[in-house]
């Protein structure tokens, strides 16, 4: 009966998400629901990406599906501009298990200077059905106190 409870426990603490914002059941005879998170750039946090997944309780894996898209919610400043990674791989900035196996979600920034704009790329790090799911949201500086007229 102990382990039981403890069975219970678990998967009650994994539904626990404080950056949740969003849950939709795909129907009545599925264990599948839509999953919809608020992430806050932790260096540019004038920026705030709502990512949608599929998560499969009781599952061992998740689907590699995602879908994001990001919004300035607040200031965008030079100063943190000048902090975040400018190489062409960005930096990563969260990451979400969606198996037991090893599958990934992560979610990378990626500065285009040339565009003067920030780049949100949502993207599983397994091969499903020959691809690799992903999906891209923008955010330009046009318009912020981050705008640089000199990269134009």
């Amino acid at each position: 009966m102990r382990a039981v409870y403890c069975v219970l426990l678990l998967l009650m603490l994994a539904g626990c998400n404080k950056n949740e914002v969003g849950d939709v059941s795909l129907g009545l005879f599925t264990t599948k629901d839509i999953k919809l998170d608020a992430l806050v750039d932790p260096v540019v946090t004038g920026v705030t990406c709502h990512v949608s997944s599929i998560e499969a309780n009781l599952n061992l894996s998740d689907p590699s599906d995602s879908s994001i898209a990001c919004r300035q919610t607040g200031p965008i400043t030079a100063d943190m501009i000048a902090k975040i990674d400018k190489s062409k791989n960005g930096e990563v900035l969260f990451t979400k298990s969606k198996s037991i196996f090893f599958k990934t979600m992560k979610i990378r920034r990626i500065f285009d200077a040339e565009n003067q704009t920030l780049m949100y790329l949502s993207y599983s790090t397994k091969e499903t059905s020959g691809s690799f799911k992903h999906s891209l949201s923008t955010v330009p500086l046009w318009g912020t106190d981050a705008y640089s007229a000199k990269a134009q």
